[in-house]
């Protein structure tokens, strides 16, 4: 219980630099200029690839995107959305609009999926919002 509350007093950035799984992410949020903007009061909800989902892309995909900021700032905003939606509020959805601004699909009937990508960790409560794990980085249209 201390643990969860210590974790609440942090920001989304903070909140993903402490856990130690979201390496590229963290490095991807510098590079495209975003630290500012998901440290900022929000709130948000993230659903957050850790470094196994990136290792799943290919290096050269990773450093184009890393070697041009908007593009990578795309690609991020699609995994942010506005709001604070917990586990329980995302289950009762059929989509959810992301920062980017297309819509992500969510389906329940075999765990929360958010656009076909599984959350293997809900609800991880930061000072300006919540993030979700996922297993694979989502990718915009």
């Amino acid at each position: 219980m201390q643990q969860r509350a210590v974790q609440a007093q942090k920001n989304i950035v903070e909140t993903a630099i402490d856990a130690g799984q979201f390496t590229t992410l963290v490095a991807a949020v510098k590079a495209a200029g975003l630290v500012e903007t998901l440290s900022s009061p929000g709130p948000f909800t993230v659903f957050a690839p850790n470094d196994a989902a990136f290792a799943k892309i290919p290096k050269e995909t990773i450093d184009h995107l890393m070697e041009n900021p908007t593009q990578l700032a795309e690609v991020l905003k699609y995994h942010v959305v506005s709001g604070t939606h917990m586990a329980d509020d995302i289950v009762k959805m059929r989509s959810i609009k992301s920062l980017q601004g297309s819509d992500l699909e969510v389906d329940t009937t075999r765990g929360v999926r958010i656009n076909g990508v599984s959350v293997i960790q809900p609800d991880i409560v930061c000072s300006n919002g919540v993030c979700h794990v996922i297993d694979s980085v989502l990718i915009p249209k």
